[in-house]
């Protein structure tokens, strides 16, 4: 449902646009203050998840961000739905580091990046759906009965609350922590940890900032350049959506057998080539194809920082890791679709998207600097 939340909103900004009034950069900066308050969501939830538990935060955070989707609907104006948005983005901002946590430390460690990598999944099958039911529902109940369907993960989270239990992890690590402290202090208790820290806000930073700026702008780039409709648009973002699925399967499978820098160093390099190949395609079968080898890789890394980010910290502050940084990301990702709007506006959308393959540079120096490799570590 967070998946499918982001992505309605880059087919109706111009929607909402139209009917609010908004400009070009109001339009951009309802994206831009869901990923912000994504950040305080992470940073609270995560932890309160690592000091009362995932299932219970987890639920927390889901109601939240279900009950301000739904309040979209009712906006009026640009504060207000503006209002909307950020503080849903605080509950979407708990779900990613909990669920990846909670994962983590229910799964064997031979199969831990492949079981993040599913979660990854879970994303984008709600990105895939708002792809295509958006062009069937959006005419008919407009784009405030979109965002009323985003009340829906409250029933999710009712089923959540009760039939999922802690991981064996979690449980034993409150049985014998006396005092864990605050497990935001976990996150530069040393040198090493803090450095380790700024090369997880770089890749997280760099993750986010390549699918937003490309995601929310797809389809209007699809259809400004070449004229497609609404219905070409989901066309041929799905298959570019469908390429990042099998990206994140793979990715999973392959971090798992060969460790996780190589799979996130083989995904970059791709994910560098692949945005600049993008940017000069003009026929419709190379958009298709290349839309997807596109996605393949710069989405394909998703659901390796659950396992990343999992043995890289301790139990007492696992979740608040993968929270913070990942939404540090996000709130960095935040301004994605708006630098891509404004180069896209002086340089054209094409030079915006080639751009980003320096972004992808910067993250494999981080990677190869900053991240050691602990595949397979055990996390009690």
């Amino acid at each position: 449902m967070d998946g499918f939340d982001l992505l309605i909103l880059g087919f109706m900004l111009t929607a909402i646009s139209k009917d609010l009034h908004f400009t070009q950069p109001q339009a951009a900066s309802l994206v831009t203050g869901t990923l912000v308050g994504a950040v305080v969501g992470g940073l609270v939830f995560g932890m309160l998840s690592d000091r009362v538990g995932r299932v219970r935060v987890l639920t927390w955070s889901i109601v939240l961000f279900a009950v301000f989707t739904g309040l979209c609907a009712l906006a009026q104006g640009y504060w207000d739905l503006l209002t909307y948005r950020a503080i849903a983005g605080i509950g979407l901002g708990g779900e990613f580091g909990i669920g990846m946590a909670l994962v983590a430390e229910a799964w064997p460690a031979s199969k831990r990046a492949r079981a993040t990598s599913y979660v990854g999944l879970g994303w984008q099958f709600g990105v895939l759906t708002a792809a295509l039911v958006t062009p069937v529902l959006l005419p008919i109940i407009g784009w405030r009965g979109m965002f009323a369907l985003g009340v829906f993960p409250a029933v999710v989270a009712y089923v959540i609350r009760r039939k999922l239990h802690e991981p064996d992890v979690f449980i034993a690590h409150k049985a014998n922590a006396a005092n864990t402290g605050s497990s935001l202090h976990a996150l530069v208790a040393d040198a090493e940890t803090i450095r380790i820290g700024i090369g997880m806000i770089i890749l997280c930073s760099v993750q986010n900032f390549g699918y937003y700026g490309i995601m929310i702008w797809l389809p209007n780039y699809l259809s400004t350049r070449f004229g497609y409709g609404l219905t070409q648009s989901a066309l041929w973002t799905s298959v570019t959506i469908a390429g990042m699925a099998l990206g994140i399967f793979l990715f999973g499978h392959a971090a798992d057998r060969f460790g996780r820098r190589a799979a996130f160093l083989t995904y970059m390099l791709g994910a560098a080539v692949m945005v600049v190949v993008y940017s000069q395609l003009t026929s419709a079968g190379a958009l298709l194809i290349g839309g997807a080898a596109m996605g393949f890789f710069v989405n394909g890394m998703l659901g390796g920082y659950g396992a990343l980010m999992s043995e890289l910290y301790p139990t007492a502050a696992r979740a608040t890791a993968q929270n913070v940084f990942f939404n540090i990301g996000r709130a960095v990702a935040g301004f994605g679709p708006l630098v891509v709007g404004i180069v896209s506006v002086a340089y054209g959308f094409p030079t915006a998207i080639a751009g980003l393959a320096l972004l992808y540079l910067i993250d494999i120096a981080a990677l190869l600097a900053l991240i050691p490799e602990r595949r397979g570590v055990d996390l009690a």
